[in-house]
């Protein structure tokens, strides 16, 4: 027979103050990470330089080149016969373009001076994106 007062029954409670604080930080967190990263870069091995970096002009395009030779501007994939006239079609708003050139540290470096060739045909400014070297 249980002759215990119920009155004095524990009861039980959760405390979510803490959780509060814990879910703040994971979503500062995550804002912050994301800003950090770069959307529209293709991702690659980039060769290193202890060079700083330049400034460029307003309008800037992405050409990359991955390790299997696929040709990327703006991140889509465009061959290389077709580069030349979708780089003309980048220039036609009348600003000053640059042509930002990222290319694998394993790509021979006649394909980067085939990239080159064309900017210099379209007479457009081309800067090759590195990385900075770790001491």
């Amino acid at each position: 027979m249980n002759l215990r007062n119920r009155r004095n029954k524990p009861s039980a409670e959760v405390h979510t103050a803490a959780l509060n604080d814990i879910m703040f930080f994971l979503m500062l967190f995550f804002l912050l990470a994301s800003a950090v990263a770069n959307p529209q870069v293709v991702k690659l091995l980039l060769p290193k330089s202890s060079a700083g970096e330049q400034s460029v002009a307003k309008k800037t395009v992405t050409v990359s080149i991955t390790s299997d030779l696929a040709y990327h501007v703006d991140k889509q994939v465009v061959p290389y016969e077709s580069l030349e006239s979708v780089l003309q079609s980048q220039m036609q708003t009348g600003e000053e373009v640059t042509i930002m050139l990222y290319a694998d540290s394993t790509v021979p470096i006649q394909n980067v001076i085939s990239v080159m060739d064309v900017a210099n045909r379209l007479k457009i400014k081309l800067v090759l994106a590195t990385e900075p070297k770790k001491d």
